[in-house]
């Protein structure tokens, strides 16, 4: 549940770049780069084209609504975010990561229950959204369930073991709740 920058993605969007998802075939080899990258940097690397092509909608109106929802999260309109991710998921159910905005916004807005719904569903589209992974465990800390946020947050690791404050915060649960290793 990880915003990237509005005018990169503003441009890419709307630039007609070719159409993605997380059904883009790019997306094997990155995940490959991600778990075998011993630099950070590499890691990182990696990460950012999986965030760019995850955020690639199907179709221009797609992305319109993905670039709309963004830039209301940037201003803190997080209303009409939550107002124009529902319009995306509505239009193109089957886009994960309109799903995971649409929980991140929900998030925002403390509403949990609907945040784990769209959580569900994003992961149920893209089994490796490590985004969605870490802000399931964002909503099981602020639920005080630290073992369920400890589960999702090594889920994401997994995936995704660039996370370096998200490592921190696992260390951190596992000696609060009784040090058990990954």
């Amino acid at each position: 549940m990880r915003c990237l920058p509005i005018l990169p993605l503003a441009a890419l969007l709307l630039a007609g770049a070719a159409r993605a998802d997380q059904k883009d075939p790019r997306l094997e080899g990155l995940f490959y780069q991600l778990r075998a990258a011993g630099a950070a940097v590499d890691g990182k690397r990696a990460e950012s084209e999986i965030w760019q092509i995850w955020s690639e909608g199907a179709d221009e109106d797609s992305n319109i609504l993905m670039w709309r929802g963004l830039v209301s999260m940037k201003r803190s309109d997080y209303a009409a975010a939550r107002e124009t991710f529902a319009a995306l998921t509505e239009k193109a159910p089957e886009f994960a990561e309109g799903w995971n905005k649409k929980a991140t916004v929900e998030f925002m807005l403390d509403d949990y229950d609907a945040s784990v719904h769209d959580i569900e569903r994003t992961l149920a589209l893209e089994p490796r959204h490590f985004g969605a992974l870490s802000g399931l465990g964002q909503i099981y800390l602020a639920l005080g369930r630290k073992e369920a946020a400890l589960k999702a947050f090594e889920a994401a690791l997994a995936i995704n073991p660039h996370l370096e404050s998200l490592r921190t915060t696992v260390e951190s649960l596992r000696k609060e709740i009784g040090g058990r290793p990954t």
